[in-house]
């Protein structure tokens, strides 16, 4: 079996996500599994080339995992100039992602990145364009949709199990600690919105691609962000005054009717079963998902329950739901993971017009616009108190 290496920069592995879910728990996990099998003897082998801003991080990190020490670098555009390198990946701070990717594109690189991939729509769509133009193949994290809750939930969608959809709530969130008396669990740049911090940039492009992936564009939005823990201690202990949103309320209209509701909150305490979870309900059945899980109930196994405020409830509500069996065994599959083997599969497939051809990537750099687009419009919804229209994106 032949080997056939892909060498990948990844910037931003010394951050939480990029450290744990890019480079520990996806790239460097495929290469446990022995790489990926393309079919007909090969194999693909990624490569990682740690690329940041702190050397001594950067060369523990290759120590720790046993790569390659020389694969560091702290010069983005010596790396970036190299031809040995198919792939830029991007999981840095929100506010130094755009001039990266642009510096990617333009080297010629195969372009994957965490999103927002800019902090605005114009930014946004000019890298679509940009990538577009130069003929680079490119992806945006879009994780969630490779989880086995939301898996699960797209088979319901799929089989049209829900009938016609009439609605979609979702709760998201949990306590982030402030830092005084307890260390926080997320970075103290996230509720900086002069950093790029705010929830409303950090979660809506999630729920956009969830929601238009199973159930249609998003046509319109209405939401209200707001700050409510003011004051917080950063990472060396000093307090700053927070000033991105770190809660949002949102009511987005879908493309054939249905509404979805959906709750962001660093200041929730949780009282449901996973860190997210969506309710959806249709004309002949309802389901409630979440990153692992999805029960379902059908519209003839749906009980009658009678309102009555002066009896106790005796029916056990939770129980007349079932679950959604794990058929296809991926009930402990990372959706990072997941996701990095199709663009990677993606990247090698052979630009021809035979059966091996290169499908289109529909988790694109235009798709990520989409979701900086609706973060944006969310904020102007929630500064200027009304609906915000939310326009199809064209490259």
């Amino acid at each position: 079996m032949s080997r056939r290496t892909v060498r990948i920069a990844m910037n931003g592995v010394t951050g939480r996500m990029g450290h744990r879910q890019h480079l520990v728990r996806s790239v460097l996990a495929l290469r446990e599994e022995g790489g990926i099998d393309l079919g007909g003897g090969e194999t693909l082998w990624p490569e990682p080339v740690l690329v940041g801003r702190r050397e001594h991080a950067l060369r523990a990190l290759a120590h720790e995992y046993g790569l390659d020490p020389q694969a560091v670098s702290t010069d983005l555009d010596a790396v970036l100039a190299d031809d040995s390198i198919d792939i830029y990946f991007d999981a840095q701070v929100t506010s130094a992602r755009q001039e990266a990717l642009k510096k990617a594109i333009a080297a010629g690189k195969h372009i994957y990145a965490e999103k927002p991939t800019a902090t605005s729509l114009d930014g946004a769509l000019e890298l679509a364009r940009a990538a577009s133009r130069a003929g680079v193949k490119h992806g945006v994290v879009q994780d969630k949709l490779f989880l086995p809750g939301l898996r699960k939930l797209a088979r319901l969608v799929d089989s049209g199990f829900f009938g016609r959809v009439l609605s979609v709530r979702g709760e998201f969130g949990y306590w982030v600690f402030e830092g005084d008396r307890q260390s926080a669990q997320r970075p103290s740049w996230n509720y900086r919105a002069e950093d790029g911090g705010g929830i409303v940039s950090d979660m809506f492009p999630h729920w956009e691609y969830v929601l238009h992936n199973l159930f249609g564009r998003v046509t319109s939005v209405q939401a209200h962000a707001t700050t409510h823990i003011p004051r917080r201690w950063d990472e060396r202990g000093e307090p700053y005054e927070a000033t991105a949103d770190d809660a949002a309320y949102g009511i987005f209209t879908l493309e054939g009717g249905a509404v979805a509701q959906i709750n962001s909150s660093w200041a929730v305490r949780v009282h449901r079963d996973e860190l997210v979870e969506f309710q959806v309900d249709g004309t002949e059945g309802s389901a409630v998902a979440g990153l692992r899980g999805c029960r379902y109930q059908h519209r003839a196994g749906t009980p009658k329950p009678v309102w009555n405020p002066d009896l106790p409830a005796t029916e056990r509500f939770r129980a007349q739901w079932q679950e959604v069996p794990d058929n296809d065994g991926d009930e402990d599959t990372n959706g990072f993971k997941a996701q990095w083997e199709l663009f990677l599969r993606h990247v090698c497939a052979r630009d021809t017009s035979g059966p091996e051809a290169a499908e289109p990537y529909p988790w694109d750099l235009l798709a990520g616009a989409r979701g900086v687009q609706l973060a944006e419009l969310a904020l102007i919804s929630s500064a200027e108190g009304r609906r915000c229209e939310v326009p199809e994106l064209e490259l």
